[in-house]
């Protein structure tokens, strides 16, 4: 009897967590992204988009110095967007006649279509049609990559080198930080989680906050250069904008097509003709040291600061 009544007290104490649990988590799955900083705001309202197959996507591009032929294009990583470069943007216009960027599909500001099969093909193939929409398809480009990017600018120079007609035509490459070798990339716990999660991933996507993001994120600065709270709002409000939580574990595929693909890569990087930089900080817990300078200094020639 004691029994009998034990097991009723807990279900009855199920069903009230439940009944608390279940308004409390829609209201959760439905908090709206954050307000857009000033800045943020200032960034997105100088930018502009274009159409890529049915798909807007946003970019910035600058007029700099007069005279100079010099243009960049900058790659951003993950899972920021263009404005990772709004610190430099000025110094850059110093130096550039043209400084451009974008927002690749499904990050920042750019639509993020779901379902949809993101590639690093298709974000080298969005790069090349801003160029065409910007009439600079026949001009020399520097290439300025970080992390994510550094995989589109490897997709980029492999084209460039098959001398293929329509293609980018490299002057430069800058990468930096980047898992340009997935035998020496580590990926974030989070990221495990949400590339292979099978049918975990939808419910982390949706899971996702703030908290958890910066938590993640923070880390794979080096001590001095960790972004404010007020960035890391920033970057997390980029993410949110046009419920980009929800295609984070699509957008990380990236890291399984970079070990499928790693031989065409890599041997781009490796047979490279133009001038090649990378900036690395030796600190990089997804790019260890020394592992993935061993592997550099052993497969490329480029110089690595």
């Amino acid at each position: 009897m004691v029994r009998r009544d034990r097991l009723r007290r807990m279900r009855e104490w199920w069903v009230q967590v439940g009944l608390l649990a279940v308004p409390l988590l829609a209201a959760y799955l439905h908090i709206p992204p954050p307000q857009l900083s000033p800045a943020l705001h200032s960034w997105k309202s100088s930018g502009k988009f274009f159409t890529y197959k049915g798909l807007r996507i946003f970019y910035q591009d600058s007029v700099g110095v007069v005279g100079s032929p010099e243009i960049v294009v900058l790659l951003h990583g993950f899972p920021t967007s263009s404005y990772d470069w709004y610190k430099i943007w000025e110094g850059l216009t110093l130096r550039f006649h043209r400084v451009i960027a974008l927002d690749f599909l499904g990050f920042g500001f750019s639509d993020k279509p779901r379902p949809h099969h993101y590639s690093i093909f298709e974000q080298a193939s969005i790069v090349e049609a801003l160029l065409r929409h910007l009439g600079l398809q026949n001009r020399r480009i520097n290439l300025l990559s970080h992390d994510y990017g550094d995989i589109v600018a490897q997709e980029l120079l492999y084209r460039f080198k098959q001398n293929r007609s329509g293609r980018l035509t490299i002057k430069s490459l800058c990468l930096s930080n980047g898992g340009i070798f997935p035998e020496t990339h580590r990926p974030l716990l989070l990221q495990k989680l949400l590339k292979d999660g099978g049918m975990l991933s939808p419910i982390l996507t949706r899971l996702m906050n703030f908290f958890v993001f910066s938590r993640g994120l923070t880390p794979v600065f080096g001590p001095y250069t960790r972004p404010s709270e007020s960035e890391l709002w920033d970057m997390w409000a980029g993410i949110r904008n046009n419920d980009g939580n929800l295609v984070i574990d699509s957008l990380l595929q990236y890291i399984n097509q970079r070990k499928k693909f790693r031989r065409r890569w890599v041997g781009a990087l490796a047979s490279v003709t133009i001038p090649i930089h990378f900036i690395y900080g030796p600190l990089d817990p997804v790019n260890p040291y020394p592992e993935f300078l061993e592997l550099y200094s052993e497969l490329l020639s480029g110089p690595l600061v």
